[in-house]
């Protein structure tokens, strides 16, 4: 299985950065747009979860959710990678007033490795895709433009576990599944995992 580990916002809070990026998706033409309902924050990426793990990694995420208490985020301002000038992806960032997303992040990588499911990808880096560019590109116009945003605040208090379908999506795009969520805090005391 292919999954990741994410925060995925809220309805209001991707319909106003898709508001805000609609009327500029236009000029761009080098870049193949994410769908606004595929946006999320990664915590952990795990590209290759086998069967026989799965049990243990959600055991483990529900441990970790059950220690993490919500946190209040937004997105806003923007950025590219692996630099603004050769750039293959641009995304939004995310602003943590309470400091809480990188303890999690690390937190779970931590376990989904105890579960033989050891996460991949490089530091963590809080943003949300919002494009792919074809080639690498100069990115600062998008840069300028982006960096403008900033969204409103919302209470992220869950955690999902999301399988990515690749090719059954849109346009040959991933199709998201979300296969458990985990109430961050006091709430995952009270209700558990939900899958």
């Amino acid at each position: 299985m292919r999954l990741f580990a994410a925060v995925v916002p809220p309805e209001e809070v991707v319909e106003d950065l898709a508001e805000f990026l609609r009327p500029r998706m236009e000029a761009g033409e080098e870049l193949r747009w994410t769908d606004d309902y595929q946006w999320h924050v990664t915590l952990a990426f795990l590209p290759d979860v086998l069967d026989r793990n799965y049990d243990e990694l959600v055991e483990r995420l529900a441990r970790v959710a059950h220690r993490h208490t919500p946190m209040s985020l937004a997105l806003s301002g923007a950025g590219a990678f692996p630099s603004p000038m050769f750039a293959r992806v641009l995304f939004t960032g995310v602003t943590d007033t309470t400091d809480a997303l990188r303890p999690l992040a690390r937190s779970i990588r931590g376990a989904c490795g105890k579960a033989g499911a050891a996460p991949k990808g490089g530091p963590f880096h809080p943003h949300v895709t919002l494009g792919r560019f074809r080639k690498p590109t100069e990115a600062t116009r998008w840069l300028r433009i982006l960096d403008a945003y900033a969204g409103p605040p919302w209470l992220a208090d869950e955690l999902a576990l999301v399988e990515s379908h690749l090719g059954q999506g849109r346009g040959h795009r991933p199709r998201y599944e979300v296969r458990e969520t985990f109430a961050l805090g006091r709430a995952s005391r009270e209700s558990g995992a939900v899958g």
